[in-house]
């Protein structure tokens, strides 16, 4: 009657082992596939207020954002200028190069593309291709019916390609 309590025993180990080495290998299968670092997963992504927003978003080691805005307000806009800060100011606005108002006027629906370039305190950002950002986008416009400024900023987040 012992014996049949120790093969028992035996074989509930030998199940429960097979278990936890099948649960091993598929942690490690995920770890060398780099499942677990965040910043493999990390979207490319412009949270803007409504009204407007990205329909696509990169950015480079270098710094540069290039980011295709789409405008869905009320009124028609120009777009008077746009910065790119890892803190959520106006700092290092860049004003649209169209003589001879420098300002690219939005039509309801209507989309324009840019590149900004992302500053990290006063010098221009730059970091190793693959790195997690995290930064604001700012954006400055006049309504076109009104001639009302508005300024908002937006959550700028992606990978360096």
């Amino acid at each position: 009657m012992r014996f049949f309590r120790s093969q028992s025993a035996i074989e509930y180990l030998v199940t429960y082992g097979w278990a936890i080495l099948a649960v091993v290998i598929v942690l490690a299968a995920l770890y060398s596939l780099n499942i677990f670092n965040p910043g493999s997963v990390l979207p490319s992504q412009c949270i803007l207020p409504a009204g407007l927003s990205c329909t696509s978003v990169s950015i480079a080691s270098n710094g540069l954002a290039q980011i295709n805005l789409l405008q869905a307000t009320l009124t028609p806009i120009n777009l008077t200028a746009y910065g790119c800060n890892l803190n959520s100011t106006v700092a290092h606005m860049q004003i649209p190069l169209n003589p001879p108002t420098n300002q690219i006027r939005m039509q309801i629906g209507g989309n324009y593309s840019f590149t900004v370039q992302c500053y990290g305190g006063n010098s221009a950002y730059s970091a190793v291709p693959g790195t997690p950002f995290q930064g604001y986008l700012s954006i400055n416009y006049t309504e076109s019916t009104s001639g009302f400024p508005h300024v908002v900023i937006g959550r700028l987040t992606g990978k360096l390609s």
